[in-house]
Parts: C-alpha cells; sequence; structure tokens
C-alpha cells in the first residue's frame, strides 16, 4: 500500500509541472519581428498569467492536495467554456474546440482529480 501512495504522491506534481511547461509554451508566440525588446518581454510576461495561475495552484496542491486538486480542477473545468468559444469563433468547429479543450484543460482536470485521490489515500492510511 505504501508503494501506491509514493506513486500517488509524486504522479500528479510530475504531470502537473509538465501541463504547465507545455502550456508556457504558448506565451513564446510573444516574441514577434517589429516590436521593441522590452514590448516582446511585456507581451511575454502577459502571455504568461495562466501558467502563474497554474503555478499557484501546484503550490497549494502541494502543501494542502484536497485544497489545491480543487482548485485544478476548477481551473480546468473553469476556462473550458471560453477557450471552447474563443477557437469555436476562431476556426468555426466544434471539434477543434473540443479537442483544444482536451489537449490543454482535461490534464489538469486530471492531475486535480489525482491530487484528490493522493490525499484519499494518505487519511485512509494513516
Amino acid at each position: 500500500m505504501r508503494n501506491l501512495i509514493d506513486w500517488f504522491h509524486w504522479i500528479p506534481r510530475v504531470l502537473c509541472i509538465l501541463a504547465i511547461l507545455f502550456i508556457s509554451m504558448f506565451a513564446l508566440d510573444a516574441f514577434a519581428p517589429g516590436l521593441t525588446v522590452w514590448e516582446q518581454i511585456r507581451d511575454f510576461l502577459i502571455h504568461l498569467i495562466p501558467t502563474y495561475l497554474l503555478l499557484i495552484a501546484l503550490l497549494v496542491a502541494w502543501k494542502w492536495e484536497k485544497i489545491g486538486g480543487v482548485m485544478l480542477m476548477t481551473i480546468g473545468l473553469g476556462f473550458s467554456p471560453s477557450i471552447f468559444l474563443m477557437n469555436w469563433h476562431r476556426t468555426g468547429s466544434v471539434w477543434v474546440g473540443i479537442a483544444i479543450i482536451l489537449i490543454i484543460n482535461l490534464p489538469f482536470v486530471l492531475v486535480g482529480a489525482l491530487f484528490v485521490i493522493s490525499n484519499h489515500l494518505k487519511k485512509k492510511n494513516s
């Protein structure tokens, strides 16, 4: 049982870090020709706002798994409608919007659930 608890302790943390790094890559489109260095840095920092929110949720989940897990699931589910609508208006395809939701938001919902499960297993074991 201890080995399972160790897995459920580390898997959500590692997956969340990887998902945050993936989301952070989208901020790289702030670097565009024709802008000054300061405009590019400003735009880059603004594009990283979702990363800041996710890092805060990860830090909370690292300390308080249940609260942080619920935060991550709320972020994943809460931003789904706006991300879907933005991509639906951009592409005109419902399926593209759903695919983007699955790629961007679903990992945070799953990681949040893994944090909650980890918390439950630790409480059950102690």
